[in-house]
C-alpha cells in the first residue's frame, strides 16, 4: 500500500462526486449532491486511514500527503457549507478543487517511506498539519467566494458576509498552527522562532487575513476586501508549497521530504 494505490481510491471518489453532482442538478435535488459529497470524502478518509495503518507514521510527512489531507478537508468542508447555505455552484467549485488535488497526486504518486526525523517525532507533529490543512481549506472557501462576488455585480455584501464567517474559522486554526509551530520548534530546537523562510511567510500570511479582518468593516469599496482575500490566498499558496522552491529555503528544516 503507497500512494501508487491512491488511483483506485481518488478515481472512484471523483467519480463519485461526478454523478452525484449531475444527477442532483438534473433532480434538483440537494439530498444527491449531499450523499456523493460525503460518500466521495468517505471514500478518501478510508484511504488516509489505511495508508496511515500501513507505513505506521503519521502521513504528513510528504507534500503529496499534505495534498491528501487538504483535499479531504476542503472537501469535508464544502459539504458543511452546502448544508448551511444550499449553494450548488460552492460545493461544485469544493470539489473541483479537492479534485485538481488527488488528480496531482495520482500524476506524481509516491512510494511510502516509514521513516521520521527525529524532528517529526514530536507531539506537536500531528496537531501542527492538521489544525494547518484545516485553515487552509476554509481560507480556500473563502477564496472561492471572493471570487464569486468579485465576478458578481449584486448581492456582494452576501458574499462579503459568508467569506468573513469562514476567515474568520480559518484564521482561527491559522493562528493555532503557528502556536504548535512555536511550541514544536522550542521542543525540537531550542527556539520558539527562527525566522525561517516558511516561518516568515506563515507569518506574512497570518498579517494578511488579520488585515482583511480588520479593514473588512471599514472599507467602503466592497469589492477591495475580497480582493484581500484572494491575495492572502495566494501568499498562502507561496507558504505552503511555494517556499520550497525558493533558493533561501534549501537549507531550511521546513522541507518537505518527496
Amino acid at each position: 500500500m503507497d500512494l501508487f494505490d491512491f488511483k483506485i481510491f481518488g478515481y472512484t471518489a471523483i467519480i463519485v462526486w461526478l454523478i452525484g453532482i449531475t444527477f442532483g442538478y438534473l433532480k434538483n435535488s440537494n439530498k444527491t449532491i449531499l450523499i456523493s459529497g460525503f460518500l466521495g470524502n468517505f471514500i478518501i478518509g478510508i484511504f488516509i486511514i489505511i495508508y496511515w495503518i500501513y507505513i505506521d507514521r503519521p502521513p504528513f510527512r510528504t507534500l503529496a500527503e499534505t495534498r491528501l489531507w487538504y483535499a479531504f478537508f476542503l472537501a469535508f468542508i464544502g459539504n458543511i457549507l452546502f448544508i448551511k447555505w444550499k449553494l450548488k455552484w460552492f460545493i461544485i467549485y469544493s470539489f473541483i478543487l479537492s479534485t485538481v488535488f488527488i488528480f496531482i497526486n495520482i500524476l506524481n504518486p509516491e512510494t511510502y517511506n516509514k521513516s521520521l526525523m527525529p524532528a517529526l517525532q514530536s507531539i506537536w507533529f500531528i496537531p501542527h498539519v492538521i489544525v494547518y490543512m484545516i485553515a487552509y481549506a476554509f481560507l480556500a472557501a473563502s477564496f472561492i467566494i471572493a471570487i464569486r462576488g468579485i465576478f458578481t455585480k449584486n448581492a456582494i455584501d452576501k458574499y462579503i458576509i459568508m467569506a468573513s464567517n469562514i476567515v474568520y474559522i480559518g484564521f482561527g486554526f491559522l493562528t493555532l498552527g503557528l502556536l504548535f509551530g512555536a511550541l514544536w520548534a522550542k521542543k525540537a530546537w531550542g527556539h520558539y522562532w527562527t525566522w525561517d523562510p516558511k516561518e516568515t511567510w506563515a507569518f506574512i500570511t497570518w498579517i494578511a487575513y488579520l488585515i482583511f479582518i480588520h479593514l473588512q468593516p471599514k472599507l467602503k469599496t466592497k469589492k477591495t476586501n475580497l480582493h484581500i482575500l484572494i491575495i492572502a490566498f495566494l501568499l498562502l499558496i507561496i507558504c505552503w508549497f511555494g517556499v520550497q522552491y525558493l533558493p533561501s529555503a534549501q537549507n531550511s528544516i521546513h522541507t518537505y521530504a518527496y
